[in-house]
């Protein structure tokens, strides 16, 4: 039963650790002498406490983080924009001169340079509302942590 416990306490270090991203890892100094299996202790409860009052699962919002879509490439939309400029370029082309094969060449470069243009405009898009998404995680995450620090101040720990 006990080991039980001791894995639970550092799985929740190990969590509380990972929800708080690199480079931004608090200490917990147990400044009343707490032991360390006590301290293990507070810092689940405090994580759990943490949970409920923001509202923020760390968990949650990492699986979040890691079912994101992969921004596609840009192959797909110059090949169709290829193909419907030069279908255009050789209709006008087979109008104007009855040369419908030099409309079709002239066509397939401007819909790969519009198809290009579009997947650009496609790609900024997707970068900015990553970046936003990025942006309310990284906000959530602090909530939460300010929220873990605070349980565990007051259980008599100072966090830096």
């Amino acid at each position: 039963m006990r080991g039980n416990k001791q894995l639970a306490g550092v799985l929740c270090v190990v969590l509380w650790a990972a929800s708080i991203g690199l480079g931004q890892q608090p200490i917990v100094y147990p400044a009343k002498g707490q032991t360390p299996e006590q301290q293990q202790k507070d810092i689940g409860e405090c994580n759990a406490w943490a949970t409920q009052t923001t509202g923020v699962d760390p968990a949650v919002l990492a699986q979040k983080a890691a079912s994101q879509p992969a921004p596609s490439g840009p192959q797909g939309e110059r090949v169709a924009g290829a193909a419907k400029g030069a279908a255009a370029g050789a209709i006008i082309g087979e109008i104007a001169d009855d040369d419908a094969g030099k409309g079709a060449a002239t066509g397939a470069v401007v819909g790969v340079m519009a198809g290009g243009a579009k997947q650009r405009r496609k790609a900024q898009a997707q970068q900015q509302q990553q970046q936003q998404a990025q942006q309310q995680t990284q906000q959530a995450l602090a909530t939460y942590n300010r929220a873990v620090a605070a349980c565990l101040e007051g259980r008599g720990y100072t966090i830096k």
